[in-house]
């Protein structure tokens, strides 16, 4: 009897054990990996604003713009919807870092 039972402690640690590894093996790849995701830069072309980087991170937009917003007459460009997030939160504070077309 306590051989059985010994048995079967063994198997559900194992099967544990087993199932641990593979979830921690799936994480493993989405970090490695990251989400995949696809941004249609077709959609804006730097002729269509008023900037050349982006205020927030600096990037040139000339490597894609992912989003614009109207300010003060101007359309400005932005690599991404968080780096427009953080413009709007403080445009004042970015707006010098927009590297205006003249």
């Amino acid at each position: 009897m306590k051989n059985i039972t010994l048995i079967i402690v063994l198997l559900f640690s194992a099967l544990f054990i087993i199932s641990c590894g593979s979830n921690q093996a799936k994480e493993n790849k989405e970090l490695q990996t990251g989400p995949i995701t696809q941004v249609d830069s077709s959609k804006y072309s730097t002729s269509m604003v008023d900037n050349t980087k982006d205020p927030s991170c600096g990037m040139p937009l000339s490597a894609g713009i992912e989003d614009t917003v109207h300010y003060q007459n101007k359309v400005l460009g932005f690599c991404s919807k968080e780096c427009k997030d953080d413009f709007l939160k403080n445009p004042k504070k970015y707006i010098a870092a927009a590297e205006l077309k003249k």
